[in-house]
């Protein structure tokens, strides 16, 4: 199975870019087969690019407001 290990959202030309990396673990005896492995996407899907800007205003919200 693959679980996810970490993601970061990054502002760029084409949009709003979702980088993840994932490990890759067996089913059956929890042994790590494969780590740091790689992708990303751009977020085109509404409901996907509202949940990022949720993720935004907390964070200005909580964290960046004096």
């Amino acid at each position: 199975m693959k679980l996810l290990t970490s993601f970061t959202k990054l502002t760029t030309g084409e949009g709003t870019r979702v980088a993840y990396t994932y490990s890759v673990v067996d089913d059956n005896t929890g042994e790590v087969i494969s780590q740091n492995n790689k992708g990303s996407f751009i977020a085109m899907v509404p409901a996907v690019k509202s949940h990022l800007d949720a993720v935004d205003q907390f964070i200005s919200e909580h964290y960046l407001a004096e």
